[in-house]
């Protein structure tokens, strides 16, 4: 026989043990999985190296393309750029005909961002071009918006530059 002294202990329990169920299903629910996560890995990559193309050919108008007009670009440098057109105008000024990015081969890491999109971030270097030469190296995080699977960035942070030689 379950007494009121029990009831009223035993549902607390009750009511905390359903919430955990519920969030474990919750959790498992929206979980990625390894071929949802292979797929944005494959299409964040294609993405990175189309957008990089473009800035390293200083195809401006593509390269445009690739941001939404409200970009925030935060460098440890130079701190942010606060619209897309500052950005493309500081690429016309201090990349173009000057150096040109590659990825370091294993740095690029993917994460979805709920139904937002994704983030993604990794090591890169810039080569000048008149020796061909890498000199320097950075990290960089971007945050990108999928509406309907048109990716654009709307987030970048340029951090960590240093030459490669201090590295």
């Amino acid at each position: 026989m379950i007494t009121t002294h029990t009831s009223r202990l035993c549902a607390p329990l009750a009511i905390t043990l359903a919430a955990m169920t519920v969030t474990s299903i919750t959790f498992a629910d929206t979980a990625t999985t390894p071929a949802t996560r292979d797929q944005l890995t494959r299409r964040i990559e294609s993405i990175d190296r189309a957008l990089f193309d473009a800035f390293n050919r200083c195809e401006l108008e593509k390269l445009e393309s690739f941001f939404i007009p409200e970009l925030e670009f935060y460098h440890d440098n130079d701190g942010l750029s606060a619209s897309r057109a500052k950005f493309i105008s500081d690429v016309k000024k201090n990349v173009c005909g000057k150096f040109r990015r590659e990825l370091v081969p294993g740095t690029l890491e993917v994460w979805p961002l709920g139904d937002y999109g994704a983030v993604y971030s990794g090591t890169h270097h810039f080569c000048q071009l008149s020796t061909s030469k890498c000199e320097g190296s950075g990290r960089f995080l971007h945050i990108l918006k999928n509406s309907g699977g048109d990716w654009k960035v709307t987030r970048v942070v340029s951090y960590d530059h240093r030459s490669i030689a201090n590295q």
